[in-house]
């Protein structure tokens, strides 16, 4: 079957929680992880590039299982009624196997090829975070006749040689967080600005618009990280008396973002929160405010992975954005199948997934209702 690459404008999608006026100066060391090349591979039958800016404009948030979308739901809960009309083979290659995000990226496609009828092939690196192997996965996959590849990319620059080939054999390529430097067939995941924003509008607020606070950054050069540091800052500058004392890489790791937090705490002794870039990072600041004693400081993340949850039952975590990778990546796989059956294509090339209108945050609130019937990661 012929297959093309579709290219679109973004559709982004903007929550309202902007208040007041600006901030102050953060130190800011970003380190970036580097490694080698070794595969993995599973089959389950039935960086820096700049992404599309976000507008500052507020829009009405719509519903990612509305209109527009083949899928309903979101996490366990999703469905659609798209079935492969012949035996594809899509697959998903993640970063990692050891991060929980990865881990439900993979997931996701393995139930969207029971539901749909396809073949899913998951594979990451052998080596944690390598681009390079990456490619050397896509190139090979390529040769041995793949159908669609979902795909997140550890840097957006890195993975361009794997994806232009699968462009000139006409293969689709959905991107889930991290875009590829050029666009591809699909970029879904969360709006990963809006998701920022959403989270710093929440700390701000439980501060009381006043604070000291440290922000735990994503890979440097990784988009999905800038675009959400972007948010955050974006929001927390419009808080006159709240001050970003620091803000430093911790990789989007758990060590990391305990080894960081210590260090930090040694010179921010009155730190009022800390906003991790993931759950595993904002897990990490945990474990180091505990073992110095520190009980008050307020402590965000994204993901709303298992640990993540069962912090935020035990009154450990404020907060979490939940990013769906399981969700994300079962709706790429979706987009890949409708093309390859009748050359469907998405209407924009980004659709973010899930979005603000569809309940995102869990905190103590709503923790157990999220845990019962949607967590990603069951």
């Amino acid at each position: 079957m012929k297959r093309k690459t579709v290219c679109f404008m973004a559709m982004l999608l903007t929550a309202s929680m902007l208040m007041g006026c600006s901030t102050g100066k953060k130190e800011t060391t970003p380190e970036a992880a580097s490694s080698e090349t070794v595969q993995k591979e599973e089959t389950t039958a039935p960086e820096e590039a700049k992404a599309p800016e976000a507008s500052h404009e507020e829009q009405p948030a719509q519903s990612s299982t509305g209109s527009g979308y083949p899928v309903t739901g979101i996490g366990t809960q999703i469905s659609t009624d798209v079935e492969a009309k012949e035996s594809y083979k899509i697959a998903i290659i993640v970063k990692n196997s050891t991060n929980p995000y990865q881990t439900g990226c993979m997931n996701g496609v393995k139930k969207a090829a029971e539901d749909m009828g396809f073949e899913a092939i998951t594979m990451a690196p052998s080596t944690d975070d390598s681009v390079e192997e990456q490619v050397k996965i896509m190139e090979d996959l390529i040769e041995k006749g793949v159908d669609g590849f979902v795909l997140v990319p550890v840097d957006s620059n890195g993975i361009m040689p794997g994806v232009r080939k699968a462009q000139e054999a006409g293969i689709p390529v959905a991107c889930i967080g991290t875009p590829a430097a050029e666009e591809t067939f699909l970029r879904t995941g969360v709006d990963y600005t809006e998701t920022g924003r959403i989270i710093a509008g929440m700390v701000a607020e439980k501060l009381e618009g006043k604070g000291e606070v440290i922000i735990l950054e994503g890979p440097a050069g990784a988009q999905n990280a800038i675009e959400r540091l972007n948010g955050i800052n974006e929001v927390l500058g419009e808080y006159p008396d709240i001050e970003i004392v620091a803000s430093q890489t911790a990789n989007f790791k758990r060590t990391e973002g305990m080894n960081v937090t210590e260090n930090l705490i040694q010179r921010y002794k009155d730190v009022d929160a800390i906003i991790g870039m993931n759950d595993e990072s904002a897990l990490g600041a945990f474990q180091a405010l505990k073992a110095a004693g520190m009980e008050d400081v307020l402590i965000a993340g994204f993901d709303c992975n298992q640990d993540a949850c069962a912090a935020i039952q035990n009154g450990e975590l404020f907060a979490s954005y939940n990013t769906d990778p399981y969700g994300s990546c079962y709706l790429a796989a979706t987009y890949i199948v409708q093309y390859l059956n009748d050359g469907t294509t998405p209407e924009k090339y980004f659709m973010p997934f899930p979005t603000a209108a569809d309940d995102p945050i869990t905190t103590i609130d709503n923790v157990e209702n999220y845990m019962e019937n949607i967590a990603w990661w069951k």
